[in-house]
């Protein structure tokens, strides 16, 4: 199992990994080795999830889900397929951990009387201060 949140944990079967040739400059080995990770995560079917994760989850995921709401990241950047198998794990257990956190709703909240009565003190002394500088009968 890997461990994400307290109360969210992945199974290894969940997780479909597959080796590919890095794309850019790589010098000799770069036509013949398969160092690079292309990791696919399916949100849509995942039984470890709840459907509040899984909807936030696809929302992060952005581009990077397909239609069918599964999740294709790509780890290239390392010249081990060990080393970038390790970062595209990690950055799927990063998305999971941002999409487990509720985000807090907003309680609009209304000003206090106090408040109301300083601003409109505040602008009757501005008017005051204004209308005395003003010169009258040029």
């Amino acid at each position: 199992m890997i461990q994400i949140t307290p109360h969210i944990s992945l199974r290894p079967d969940e997780i479909h990994e597959e080796f590919v040739r890095s794309s850019g400059a790589g010098g000799q080995n770069v036509n013949k080795v398969s160092t690079a990770v292309q990791l696919r995560f399916d949100i849509a079917n995942s039984p470890s999830l709840s459907d509040e994760v899984k909807e936030r989850l696809l929302r992060l995921a952005g581009s990077r889900a397909t239609g069918e709401g599964v999740l294709i990241l790509k780890a290239q950047t390392q010249r081990t397929q060990e080393r970038n198998r390790e970062e595209a794990l990690a950055r799927l257990i990063e998305l999971v951990q941002q999409a487990a956190i509720r985000p807090v709703m907003r309680r609009p909240t209304k000003p206090t009387r106090a408040s109301q009565r300083r601003r409109l003190d505040e602008k009757r002394a501005n008017s005051e201060r204004k209308r005395l500088r003003s010169v009258r009968g040029e």
